[in-house]
């Protein structure tokens, strides 16, 4: 696995994830770590390949008829059959 160093970070924000990082039962690199997976930038490879599965979606459903996700949350929500 590849290492990073990030110098000069604000003491408030390093003190944010100790916080955290205590709140989370897991060590401070821990913590920085998950915090950097969650907020992992999507590469222009990926997206596209997003957007190609999506589109084939599309495609695949295109002149059905949709219900609208409201309607549905409504029905499980309210017990409708």
């Amino acid at each position: 696995m590849g290492q990073a160093l990030i110098r000069n970070l604000d003491e408030e924000l390093l003190e944010d994830y100790r916080e955290a990082a205590k709140a989370n039962q897991r060590s401070l690199e821990a913590e920085l770590r998950e915090a950097l997976r969650l907020a992992c930038p999507i590469s222009a490879r990926k997206r596209e390949a997003v957007l190609a599965r999506l589109a084939k979606v599309r495609r695949a459903s295109a002149g059905r008829p949709q219900t609208p996700s409201e309607i549905l949350l409504r029905e499980i929500r309210d017990g409708d059959d």
